[in-house]
Order: C-alpha cells, then sequence, then structure tokens
C-alpha cells in the first residue's frame, strides 16, 4: 500500500460515513465525479487545495484524511499504516 492508496482508503471512509455519494461529494467540492473516484481508487494524489475541500465537506479535516500516512526521514521514504 502507498500513500495514495491509504488517502483512498480514509477518503472512502470518510464519505460513507457522511452517507453522501462520489456525485455529491464532487458536487460539493466543485470537482468533476471522476476526480473523486480516481482519488476513492488511489489513481491520483490530491492537491493541497482539494484535500481541504474535501475535508470542509465531509465534515472533517486533512489530517483525518491522511491518517496512517507518514514520513521516514532517517529511511527517506513514505511510511503507511495499514487501516484498521
Amino acid at each position: 500500500m502507498d500513500k495514495r492508496d491509504r488517502f483512498a482508503v480514509n477518503l472512502r471512509r470518510a464519505r460513507q460515513d457522511a452517507g453522501i455519494s462520489q456525485e455529491e461529494l464532487a458536487e460539493r467540492c466543485e470537482l468533476h465525479r471522476t476526480e473523486v473516484s480516481l482519488l476513492e481508487r488511489g489513481g491520483r494524489e490530491p492537491r493541497l487545495g482539494t484535500m481541504i475541500k474535501l475535508a470542509t465537506a465531509l465534515g472533517t479535516n486533512a489530517e483525518a484524511l491522511c491518517a496512517g500516512i507518514g514520513w521516514d526521514s532517517k529511511a527517506r521514504q513514505y511510511k503507511i499504516d495499514e487501516p484498521s
């Protein structure tokens, strides 16, 4: 699992917890539904502005959408925790 996949899991879970469709989330964020789909499948890494829009529309924060994604400065690579 890489950082995009971990973000995808967090985003999908937050959207489902909010009880809204990809289309509704896209509308709230002024994004195309295919963009939300790509993000939820790990096909794209979100820009900061997109992440803030998504978090706000879902009633959460960017930190929650990035849960489980960290940086290991010694190894100079991302460290990814498996979702629970």
